[in-house]
């Protein structure tokens, strides 16, 4: 096969690829005592969803989370997790469900940063004439896979710097504020204290006893 029909070919490939891709990357607040959901649809039974979530301010950063398929049946869940990226292999055609819970809490608001992606696998036909290569995956194509596989990892890793910036920025934010308020009950502690100190002494020098008169 000619060079430009492989380059032709790898491109259709790719295009074909990030067709069959349907992803979402959100960001939600969540008050307390709140449950979200969002959806995705699967067309064809046996594709990949892929989901990733990450709690980036709130409380002790963490959230219930709750998958359930078509027929809503539960079929991943968990209690206070701070984060997770789990691949699921949808077994029915339908709506699936994504659903975060702020229970715990009753004051905090969680912000949770969160992807859903449904995925099928292409597959690969054999070729239409003998004399054509047994294998359509050339060096081109399998370079585009391994760099495909490269960016989600570095992607990855990007969404777990992001979060561990944002959680850090967090507690840092909450201390500050804990300082702040401690110095001004101190300071109010100090005064109070001094303002006390000199009435009593005042009171000490300045008030008569009773007098007796024999």
């Amino acid at each position: 096969m000619p060079p430009f029909l492989h380059l032709v070919s790898s491109f259709f490939l790719l295009l074909c690829i990030s067709l069959r891709v349907n992803a979402s990357a959100l960001t939600t607040a969540i008050a307390p005592n709140e449950r979200i959901c969002f959806y995705a649809d699967v067309d064809k039974a046996g594709e990949k969803i892929g989901f990733y979530y990450a709690v980036q301010s709130g409380g002790s950063f963490d959230i219930d989370f709750e998958i359930k398929d078509p027929n809503q049946d539960i079929i991943l869940d968990g209690e206070r997790e701070r984060q997770g990226d789990y691949v699921l292999t949808a077994n029915k055609v339908g709506e699936y469900s994504f659903c975060f819970e702020n229970d715990m809490s009753t004051l905090t608001d969680k912000l949770v940063d969160f992807d859903i992606m449904v995925e099928s696998e292409p597959r690969r036909e054999a070729p239409a004439k003998a004399g054509q290569i047994a294998e359509h995956t050339s060096a081109l194509e399998e370079s585009i896979f391994r760099l495909n596989g490269m960016m989600m990892n570095i992607k990855r890793m990007q969404q777990n710097h992001h979060t561990q910036e944002n959680r850090g920025f967090s507690i840092v934010k909450s201390t500050q504020n804990r300082l702040f308020w401690y110095a001004i009950f101190e300071t109010l502690c100090v005064i109070s204290m001094a303002v006390l100190q000199v009435y009593i002494l005042q009171t000490f020098f300045t008030k008569t006893g009773r007098r007796y008169k024999v």
